[in-house]
C-alpha cells in the first residue's frame, strides 16, 4: 500500500490520559516513538510541543465520547487533526492495549485507510451544542406533558378523551381548578370553557364527575406543572441565545426557509449540524449518507441482505423527518406530497417519509 503520511501520529484517547505514537517512514521499516500524556491542558500543550519538535503535523485519534474534544481544541490551530469513527480504527480483540491501539491507529492513518469525521469550525460547534441542548429540553418538556396528563388519567379524569389539547386554554383552566380546589362545581367548570368547547359542556362534565384525586396526587400534578413551566422558560432563553449566535447566518437561514416545511428553528438546527460549507461532503449523496438517510449496501454471494438506513445523524435526521412530514402536507407546494404518495404505494409510508427527508 502507498504511504500517504510520511510522518504522522496515532492517538488513543481516554478520560484521564492518552497515548500517542509518532510514526516516521523515512526508511523501508517505519520507526515509532511512544509517549503517554495526561488530559490536563498543560500536558496537552506539552504533547503539541512534542509533535512540532518531531515535525509531525498530521495526527489521527478515535472519537471516544467527548474525550477527544479537549485535545482537538488545543491542537486545531496548528495541527491537522483527523477524528475517526471507532468502527474504522477498532483493533482486533485479544491482542490490544493502549499503546498497541495508538500504534494501530497510526499505522492505518499512515496508509490513508482512515476516513476522517466531519468536524465543523468552533462557531458552528458552539451553535450545535445549544441546538442539541434545546432538542433535549423539548424532549423533556414533552415527557412532562405526558406525565401531567397521566396524573388525571389515574385519578379517573378522562378529560383528554374530550379535548384535543390538554394544555389549551379551556383544558388548562379546568385542570388548574381541579388541583387547586377542594370541591368540584360543574357550573363553575362549564363557565371556564371557551369557544367551540362550550358545545361539549355535557361531555366535559361527564368525563370529570366522580373523579378521585388525593391531596398527594394534586401536589404531584403541581410539581410536574412547575417543572414544565421551568422548561418552557429555559427553552425561551436558549432561543434568545440562538438568535444572537445565528445572526451571521441570516442569509443561509432565509434560503433554507424557502424549502417547504423548514422553519427558522429547523434551519438553525440544520446549519449547526452540517455548517455552511458543503464542499466538505464532496457530493449530495455523501451528505445524505452522513445524515443517516441512505440505505446501506450489503450483498454477499449474489444475495442482498438488510439495507436499512444507518443510525447516523442522531439530531439531523429527526429534524429532516419532521420537515418531511410538514412538506407532504403543504398545499401550496404539491411536489413532495405527490412524490410521497407515489413512493408510499410501493414501499410503505415509513420508507416514503425517509425518501422525502433525503
Amino acid at each position: 500500500m502507498k504511504v500517504v503520511y510520511s510522518t504522522c501520529c496515532g492517538v488513543d484517547v481516554h478520560k484521564k490520559f492518552f497515548v500517542a505514537t509518532i510514526i516516521t517512514s523515512e526508511r523501508i521499516q517505519p520507526t515509532y516513538q511512544k509517549k503517554r500524556f495526561s488530559t490536563f491542558n498543560n500536558q496537552i500543550l506539552q504533547f503539541k510541543k512534542w509533535l512540532l519538535e518531531n515535525s509531525c503535523l498530521n495526527i489521527c485519534m478515535e472519537s471516544t465520547g467527548k474525550y477527544w474534544v479537549p485535545v482537538f481544541n488545543l491542537l486545531e490551530d496548528s495541527i491537522n487533526v483527523t477524528v475517526a469513527n471507532p468502527k474504522w480504527v477498532r483493533a482486533v480483540k485479544g491482542n490490544k492495549d493502549d499503546t498497541k491501539d495508538s500504534k494501530w491507529i497510526g499505522d492505518l492513518f499512515r496508509l490513508g485507510l482512515v476516513p476522517g469525521s466531519f468536524i465543523p469550525c468552533k462557531a458552528i460547534r458552539i451553535l450545535r451544542e445549544l441546538t442539541r441542548y434545546r432538542f433535549k429540553l423539548i424532549s423533556c418538556k414533552s415527557s412532562e406533558k405526558n406525565r401531567y396528563q397521566n396524573v388525571f388519567t389515574v385519578c379517573n379524569v378522562a378529560l383528554d378523551a374530550v379535548v384535543s389539547d390538554m394544555f389549551g386554554k379551556s383544558a388548562s383552566s379546568i385542570t388548574d381548578y381541579i388541583i387547586n380546589s377542594d370541591t368540584f362545581d360543574p357550573k363553575h367548570c362549564v363557565s371556564l370553557l371557551k369557544s367551540s368547547l362550550k358545545d361539549k359542556a355535557d361531555e366535559v362534565i361527564a368525563s370529570i364527575e366522580g373523579f378521585q384525586m388525593e391531596p398527594e396526587q394534586k401536589s404531584r400534578a403541581r410539581l410536574v406543572m412547575e417543572h414544565y413551566e421551568f422548561l418552557v422558560d429555559e427553552i425561551k432563553k436558549i432561543d434568545d441565545m440562538l438568535d444572537v449566535l445565528a445572526a451571521p447566518y441570516e442569509g443561509v437561514i432565509t434560503l433554507l426557509c424557502t424549502i417547504p416545511g423548514v422553519d427558522r428553528h429547523t434551519a438553525i438546527t440544520i446549519i449547526s449540524e452540517i455548517g455552511t460549507d458543503m464542499a466538505q461532503f464532496l457530493s449530495s449523496k455523501r451528505l445524505c449518507c452522513w445524515a443517516g438517510l441512505t440505505p446501506g449496501n450489503n450483498e454477499s454471494a449474489g444475495k442482498k441482505k438488510s439495507v436499512n438506513i444507518t443510525r447516523a445523524g442522531v439530531y439531523l435526521k429527526p429534524a429532516l423527518v419532521q420537515v418531511a412530514h410538514a412538506a407532504v402536507r403543504d398545499t401550496k407546494n404539491p411536489y413532495y406530497r405527490i412524490k410521497y404518495e407515489r413512493i408510499s404505494k410501493r414501499r410503505g409510508k415509513k420508507r416514503a417519509i425517509i425518501a422525502i427527508a433525503r
